[in-house]
């Protein structure tokens, strides 16, 4: 695996390769990311990966400084993986100034995450788009996981016309349901064994609405009471339209329940297709 930490060095590194899937990360790299260089590789033979924790996407209360950084660990496993080039770049090579251009989208992007965490989508779509231009991919895959970041992405893709086809990764999860994320080594024991009532709360809306229930409030409602009556604090719980994460209506069938809540100092956010 060859690594680059320049965007020059990229470049020149890139032209070995015809055919290129990409698979960007913040590092701290777990099962739920090799499943993702797995798809790649479906799809491309060679593999490029990104490791760079983006600070424009942090609020300035949130885990920047703290976010756990393991980039030997993280270079054994992509090398495991049969990763081809790896782009780790410091701030001061993707951000030598500040970065006073910005990708701003929709309104979309101010609901759901964008809610509680005002500008996110800003930063995850500026360093994705800086990413895309530096590596230079054919495919770039992402976890479902972080469903609402995905179809922000999908969906500046396509109306900015940047040649790269976005593809989606199911989520992995754990044997107890709790889905796979860099911030669960957050959880206290205590709080780990608490942790899949969320992904459980999302499956039994889940198994409700396809039982025929379309009070879709209601259902949220009262399982924001349940988390809140197990010592969660729930930021939201919600059944959209899967097109456009729009409030879902009675008679649509693509749909998807999404959650986010705390549980201690750690914040979880999971969803399920419908």
């Amino acid at each position: 695996m060859q690594v680059v930490k320049s965007i020059e060095d990229l470049r020149t590194a890139r032209k070995a390769f015809k055919g290129l899937a990409f698979v960007p990360t913040m590092g701290n790299l777990h099962a739920g990311h090799v499943s993702l260089l797995r798809l790649a590789r479906t799809h491309r033979t060679h593999v490029a990966a990104s490791i760079f924790v983006n600070r424009l996407q942090f609020a300035p209360t949130e885990d920047f400084d703290s976010y756990p950084r393991t980039f030997q660990d993280d270079c054994k496993k992509l090398e495991a993986e049969g990763v081809d080039l790896l782009f780790a770049p410091d701030e001061r090579v993707l951000y030598p100034q500040p970065q006073s251009y910005i990708v701003e989208p929709p309104s979309m992007a101010n609901d759901l995450e964008g809610a509680f965490r005002p500008r996110f989508f800003h930063g995850v779509a500026t360093v994705v788009l800086k990413l895309f231009n530096c590596v230079q991919p054919e495919v770039a895959v992402f976890g479902k996981k972080d469903y609402q970041q995905l179809m922000v992405i999908r969906n500046m893709v396509g109306q900015l016309d940047v040649p790269v086809s976005v593809i989606a990764g199911e989520t992995v999860r754990e044997a107890d349901g709790l889905a796979m994320s860099s911030r669960n080594t957050y959880l206290s024991i205590p709080d780990r064994a608490k942790a899949p009532q969320l992904q459980a709360e999302l499956a039994t809306i889940a198994l409700a609405v396809r039982g025929g229930n379309v009070e879709f409030t209601k259902l949220a409602e009262e399982s924001v009471k349940r988390l809140a009556a197990g010592g969660w604090k729930p930021d939201y719980i919600s059944v959209r339209r899967r097109e456009d994460l729009a409030s879902a209506t009675a008679g649509e069938k693509q749909l998807v329940v999404l959650g986010a809540a705390r549980l201690g100092a750690t914040r979880l956010i999971d969803n399920l297709e419908i």
